[in-house]
C-alpha cells in the first residue's frame, strides 16, 4: 500500500527528518463534551459499570516534572490516546436506550442522544436492531501525528486495535461474546456524531443480540466538538484514510477459546504496563507456548485479515536462539543485537526473551489488518502479565530491513517485546 510505504523508516530516513516537539501546541489527552450533557457516573463497584471501565478506563498516573498524565487499560503508543469510545445501548437495566460518550478522565458515560423507538447506528453497519452495547471507536490522530507526523495513521490503528483487544479482555471477564464490525458507511457515522475530518471512525464490536427487527436511519446529528484543543491538518493522514474506507469481508465466525483464570487477567487488565527494560534472566519454554496459544485464538469479525506472526528467540529456555515462524527455525543464531538494531537500535528488541514482528499482505483491508495486529499485540502485553513477564509494543522499527531480515514481502505492521 501507498501509504505504508511512505511512511517506512530507514536508518537514514529517522536521521534526516528528525523534528522538535511543539509543546506549547501539545493537544489535549480527552475529548470532553459541554456540561449540559447529562453525566452518569462509572463506579468500579458496580459490574456492569465496571465492563465498560476496563475498556479504556484509567488505571494510574505518572508525574514527571512539569506534567502528568493517566495510564489506562490500554497501550498507547508515547502514552498520546488517539482512539475514542462511543456506545449505542439499548435495553439494558440501569442504562438509558440511547448513544453516549465514554469519558475515562471523570469515568462517566455522557448521554449524547437519547434513542427513539426503533433508531439506531445499526442502519450504518448493516445490522437489525441489537440488544446490548454498540461500541464504536474513532480516532483524533492529531494526538498522534502532533509527535509522529507521517506515520501516526499506523499509531492510530494499532491503539485501536488495543482497545479492541481491551474490550475483548473485558468481555471475557465478564463472560460476554462480542463481535467486531469494520465495515459499514462510516461517512453517515461520521456525520451523525458531527466528526470533521480531524476524528476518524474506525470500528464497531457488537457486544448483544441481533434481533429481527430493522432499525431507522439514525436521525442524530451532533455539533462537533474539539477533542484535541490545538489541530495541525495532515493531508497525507486524511487522504490514506479515506483510500482505505471500503474493506472486502472476510468473515470469522469463531469465538476466542480462552485457557486463563479469569481473575488472573481481570488483575492483569489493572496492573498492565508497558516494559522499560529487561532482566538477563531467560523466560521458559511454556511460557513462550502460551503466548502462542493465547494470541493465535481467533478474532471474530466481519474482516478477518491474515496476521502472520514472527519470532526472534533470544532468551528461552530450552530453545535454540533464532528466527521462529509456525513452529519452525527460519534461521538459527544469535540474532539479539540484529533484533536491537531493527527495532530503530532500542535496547528493548535485543534484550528481551522473545522479540516478534507481525506481518500483512492486504492493501484492501489495511485498517482491518492493521487494527487486528493491535488486538494481537494487546493479547501479548495481558498474557505476559498473566506468565510474570513483561512487555513493549514497538511501533518503529527499520521497516525494510525487518522484511529482508524475514524474508517476506509483506507489510511490517507491529513489534513487540517480551520477557522477564
Amino acid at each position: 500500500m501507498q501509504y505504508h510505504a511512505l511512511t517506512m523508516h530507514s536508518y537514514r530516513s529517522v536521521r534526516m527528518h528528525t523534528h522538535f516537539m511543539d509543546w506549547e501546541h501539545q493537544p489535549k489527552a480527552f475529548k470532553i463534551y459541554p456540561s449540559h450533557y447529562r453525566r452518569i457516573p462509572l463506579e468500579k463497584s458496580n459490574a456492569l459499570h465496571r465492563f465498560i471501565i476496563l475498556i479504556g478506563g484509567i488505571t494510574a498516573q505518572k508525574s514527571y516534572p512539569g506534567m502528568t498524565y493517566a495510564l489506562r487499560t490500554n497501550p498507547s503508543a508515547g502514552a498520546l490516546y488517539p482512539t475514542e469510545v462511543y456506545v449505542q445501548i439499548r435495553d439494558v437495566e440501569g442504562f438509558e436506550n440511547g448513544i453516549y460518550h465514554v469519558n475515562p478522565y471523570e469515568s462517566a458515560l455522557v448521554l449524547l442522544y437519547p434513542l427513539n423507538v426503533d433508531e439506531g447506528v445499526e442502519s450504518a453497519l448493516g445490522l437489525k436492531c441489537v440488544e446490548g452495547f454498540i461500541f464504536l471507536f474513532s480516532a483524533l490522530y492529531y494526538r498522534s501525528s502532533w509527535k509522529y507526523r507521517d506515520r501516526a495513521f499506523r499509531y492510530c490503528l494499532n491503539d485501536t486495535g488495543h482497545m479492541l483487544g481491551a474490550l475483548e479482555a473485558s468481555c471475557y471477564v465478564s463472560e460476554r461474546e462480542y463481535r467486531i464490525v469494520y465495515d459499514g458507511d462510516k461517512g453517515m457515522l461520521s456525520r451523525a456524531f458531527g466528526f470533521g475530518s480531524e476524528e476518524m471512525y474506525l470500528s464497531s464490536a457488537i457486544v448483544g443480540i441481533e434481533s429481527e427487527f430493522l432499525c431507522q436511519t439514525l436521525h442524530m446529528q451532533l455539533p462537533n466538538v474539539d477533542g484535541t484543543g490545538t489541530f495541525e491538518q495532515n493531508r497525507l493522514i486524511e487522504e490514506s484514510y479515506r483510500q482505505t474506507l471500503h474493506l472486502q469481508q472476510k468473515v470469522q465466525k469463531e469465538n476466542a477459546v480462552f485457557n486463563v483464570d479469569k481473575e488472573a487477567l481481570l488483575q492483569a487488565i489493572w496492573k498492565r504496563r508497558s516494559v522499560r527494560e529487561f532482566s538477563t534472566a531467560s523466560m521458559r519454554a511454556e511460557d513462550f507456548q502460551t503466548i502462542l496459544a493465547f494470541i493465535t485464538q481467533p478474532i471474530p469479525s466481519d474482516v478477518d485479515e491474515t496476521v502472520e506472526i514472527f519470532a526472534v528467540i533470544n532468551k528461552v529456555e530450552g530453545m535454540w536462539q533464532g528466527l521462529w515462524k509456525d513452529g519452525v527455525y527460519l534461521k538459527s543464531g544469535n540474532f539479539a543485537q540484529k533484533s536491537g538494531y531493527l527495532c530503530l537500535e532500542q535496547a528493548l528488541g535485543a534484550f528481551s526473551g522473545v522479540t516478534f514482528f507481525l506481518v500483512g499482505y492486504s492493501e484492501q483491508n489495511y485498517q482491518a489488518m492493521m487494527q487486528k495486529a493491535g488486538i494481537i499485540g494487546h493479547r501479548l502485553y495481558l498474557i505476559s502479565e498473566c506468565l510474570g513477564l513483561g512487555c513493549s509494543g514497538i511501533g518503529a522499527y527499520y521497516d525494510e530491513e525487518v522484511a529482508e531480515f524475514l524474508d517476506t514481502k509483506g507489510m511490517i505492521l507491529y513489534a513487540l517485546a517480551v520477557g522477564k
